[in-house]
């Protein structure tokens, strides 16, 4: 006889340990630790620096571990303002995501609100995902095409990196603020957006051939996007790397180490544990753990313990992970985690001009923006766009495309294009400050970073 199997019994252990999670403000004066403890599973570490980062809150410092069966991490984090995170709401929901009310050990996944674009909050809408390669004006017509088909705009998502564009798009029909689900419609939008983003078909200059139009995608999905938005971002252009090997376009690396140049990431082996060890240095930046652990996670690695730092507006990350089936990393492994995890990196990071723009939402109101923009030979690096209670609040990363600083004669140009309806604030995006380790420090700064292989040195010892 068979013996009897409880399906209940796998789950016994995270009934009985569910998620516990402590917000602690006393311990440090310059920053609040999150600690957070559970049974482990596959991807829990992402879905925390989710809710982390969809919070916008900025980790400087952070001791992860999750081998055998149990999950502990501590994150030292801060508000956008650099301070202590002492606002209720944001404690409560801190404690909700992540902590026993949480699906943190479902099969439901993330709690995280998806990227703050508010979908919980825009309404019924139909997702649209587009990448192709970028080119100065491409937003512009994007949007343009999708006012043209009666479109609104409610959320969206823009990222640029080594002249390739990827975007989600959420929208609705502007007669009955419905989701758009008539297929012969849905097709006539995808029909129209795949032109544009293969370079013809709506005022759009560069050929439309084939090496134009590697990649074009735009793709829909009706209802709330199953994705994370910056996780999905991510997929979209990780595709590319793997594509064009090195970026091999050309164009100049962003946001790395001094003066904008790429930033260091090496691969070795811990022997005496069986781990590859990923040591990232790069300039520090909200949301750089987040990025780096997304892309680690979508290319199937498990990351068992980590040692996060910075010093001086400098990052030093340190993580020891296996492939999913355990083994550590071949060469050509460490060479693709190493392209995959620069362009990951750099592609969030934009220098130039940042403008924001806050006024009642209208139809059409993103094409006429980024119209004028491009007539004013701005090139959008980056957007994000929601829209809440039909106030629309829209964040345009721009930079002169020669890559000359954008003059202040533009910005007032601007001012005056957008109209007296729309409250335009512009603010200069700095280029990279951060110092790279003094000589002989190791490649390591000197700081009170902690090295889980010099933990295993001692352990061998």
């Amino acid at each position: 006889m068979l013996p009897y199997f409880d399906p209940e019994y796998e789950n016994f252990n995270q009934r009985i340990n569910p998620p516990r999670v402590c917000i602690d403000n006393t311990t440090c004066s310059d920053c609040t630790l999150v600690k957070v403890d559970s049974m482990n599973k596959n991807g829990i570490l992402l879905e925390v620096l989710q809710v982390l980062s969809d919070l916008d809150l900025h980790i400087f410092k952070a001791y992860i571990t999750s081998d055998g069966g149990w999950f502990m991490d501590v994150f030292h984090v801060v508000d956008k303002q650099g301070q202590k995170v002492t606002d209720d709401k944001t404690i409560k929901y801190i404690e909700k995501a992540l902590g026993p009310e949480s699906n943190l050990l479902g099969a439901k996944g993330s709690n995280s609100p998806g990227r703050s674009v508010g979908l919980h909050s825009i309404g019924d809408h139909t997702a649209i995902e587009l990448k192709g390669p970028d080119r100065t004006g491409l937003l512009s017509e994007i949007f343009a095409v999708l006012a043209d088909l009666q479109c609104n705009v409610l959320a969206a998502e823009v990222w640029t990196h080594r002249m390739r564009v990827a975007c989600v798009v959420y929208v609705n029909d502007v007669a009955t603020g419905q989701a758009i689900d008539d297929p012969s419609r849905v097709s006539r939008i995808e029909t129209r957006l795949r032109q544009v983003l293969r370079g013809y078909g709506h005022g759009g200059g560069g050929g439309g051939g084939d090496d134009g139009c590697r990649g074009a995608l735009a793709s829909f999905a009706v209802g709330s996007a199953p994705h994370h938005v910056d996780r999905r971002l991510h997929q979209l252009m990780h595709a590319d790397v793997d594509a064009d090997g090195d970026g091999g376009d050309g164009a100049p690396a962003t946001g790395g180490g001094e003066g904008g140049s790429r930033p260091v990431v090496t691969v070795e082996h811990c022997e005496e544990k069986s781990y590859s060890v990923v040591n990232v240095r790069c300039r520090d930046r909200s949301k750089l753990l987040f990025d780096i652990v997304c892309t680690l996670t979508d290319m199937q690695y498990v990351v068992f313990h980590a040692a996060v730092s910075s010093e001086a507006n400098f990052g030093i990350q340190e993580l020891y992970i296996r492939r999913k089936d355990g083994k550590t990393l071949q060469r050509d492994e460490a060479e693709r985690v190493i392209r995959c995890l620069e362009a990951a990196i750099s592609r969030r990071v934009s220098e130039g001009f940042t403008l924001e723009l806050c006024g009642r939402d209208r139809v059409g109101l993103l094409s006429d923006v980024t119209r004028v923009l491009r007539e004013h030979g701005l090139t959008v690096t980056r957007a994000d766009v929601t829209t809440v209670g039909g106030q629309a609040t829209n964040v345009f990363y721009v930079r002169n495309p020669s890559g000359q600083p954008v003059d202040m004669k533009t910005i007032e140009g601007l001012r005056g294009r957008v109209g007296q309806t729309v409250m335009l604030n512009a603010r200069s995006v700095p280029a990279a400050v951060a110092r790279a380790p003094e000589p002989g420090s190791g490649g390591m700064a000197r700081t009170s970073f902690f090295s889980f292989g010099s933990l295993f040195a001692k352990l061998r010892a």
